[in-house]
């Protein structure tokens, strides 16, 4: 039995690719003059949503050791796509980097990225005021 619950093990998740996403929009930002660079994008939505399948409803499975886990102990093992950026301009040095996209797209992150800190800490503060207030 876990101590915490699967919105709970959600939301860390969420927190550590927002900090992966972060990271790989950075490094686009920062390639941006740099000729011949491919802007990275991250799919973590996806693994995320097969990760809280916890109930198994959508009955997939790991058949591969490379595959996503759900169910028990999927949230542990949750993993995320970075891959070429399909979707950028390229221009005549062949860098595929849409600097103001990038920094929207910075920008979004870190406002999702703190509403996940600020959920997780009410969370805790709830588990918290449970164990010490509640027995009184």
């Amino acid at each position: 039995m876990s101590l915490f619950d699967k919105t709970t093990d959600g939301l860390a998740a969420a927190i550590n690719f927002r900090q992966l996403n972060h990271s790989v929009t950075s490094s686009n930002i920062a390639n941006a003059e740099t000729p011949g660079y491919k802007a990275k994008k991250l799919d973590f939505e996806n693994a995320l949503a097969r990760a809280l399948d916890t109930d198994g409803l959508n009955k997939m499975s790991a058949s591969h050791p490379d595959h996503f886990l759900n169910g028990v102990g999927g949230m542990t093992h949750l993993g995320a796509d970075v891959y070429d950026n399909p979707e950028g301009p390229i221009t005549n040095d062949g860098n595929t980097v849409d600097l103001e996209k990038e920094m929207a797209k910075l920008a979004e992150n870190n406002i999702m990225y703190k509403a996940a800190v600020q959920l997780i800490n009410k969370k805790l503060a709830s588990l918290r005021y449970s164990v010490t207030e509640g027995a009184r």
